[in-house]
């Protein structure tokens, strides 16, 4: 807003996307603030013109993680350790014939169902019984009834196949994604960056509806994970 009133460039890096978070009007809100405009796909493009931008304004470049994505990759980091690097709760899994990474975050204009969310997520993992790196959700309304629900859980059940992460470098996140068998979740991160992976992902509820995605993603609800 300083900015407009300055009369400074302001430009915007992915707007016109569409979620089922209610970040969507901030992001929107960004847009009609903004001089230029940094899309990642040719539907945000669209919907930014929509809005009444310019169309001179709007670039479609992409999303810039897939930079980072691509990097990251480049690099074949074979001696990536999570356990030496980051202090997690659990003990060593074995991965030699791959893991699940899953990463659920709360849905702000569902928070108050976010424990009964978590809970079926955690249902399915644990039924299926193969090594997972779990990670804790952000801090969006809802995040302490899903850490709740996740320290009950390890708290009162054996969950042996089951190693917790509360963050990791994106740099780091990307290493674990690449040798992953699946990311399970909702987080944007199964949208973009696994699709350049190239890794399946099963995208549960309502936080990444109206995004693109590729193939690679399945959408379910949550009674069916």
């Amino acid at each position: 807003i300083a900015a407009s009133y300055l009369n400074i460039p302001l430009a915007h890096v992915q707007g016109g996307e569409v979620t089922g978070s209610i970040d969507e009007k901030v992001r929107h809100a960004v847009t009609k603030l903004a001089n230029l405009h940094f899309v990642a796909g040719s539907r945000a493009a669209e919907r930014v013109v929509r809005m009444g931008e310019v169309t001179d304004t709007v670039y479609v470049t992409g999303c810039p993680s897939i930079d980072l994505v691509a990097r990251v990759v480049a690099e074949a980091d074979t001696h990536f350790d999570p356990y030496s690097r980051y202090k997690g709760v659990g003990s060593p899994l074995p991965t030699d014939d791959g893991y699940l990474v899953v990463l659920q975050h709360p849905v702000t204009t569902e928070y108050m169902e976010a424990a009964s969310q978590i809970d079926a997520t955690l249902d399915a993992i644990e039924s299926r019984g193969q090594p997972t790196f779990w990670f804790r959700p952000n801090i969006d309304a809802g995040s302490d009834r899903i850490s709740k629900v996740i320290r009950h859980r390890r708290e009162t059940r054996k969950l042996s196949h089951i190693y917790f992460f509360k963050n990791m470098s994106p740099e780091d996140f990307i290493r674990l994604l690449a040798r992953a068998r699946s990311l399970v979740g909702n987080s944007s991160a199964g949208i973009r960056e696994a699709a350049y992976l190239g890794l399946p992902v099963v995208n549960i509820g309502s936080r990444q509806q109206g995004r693109d995605r590729a193939p690679n993603v399945i959408d379910v609800p949550y009674d069916l994970v």
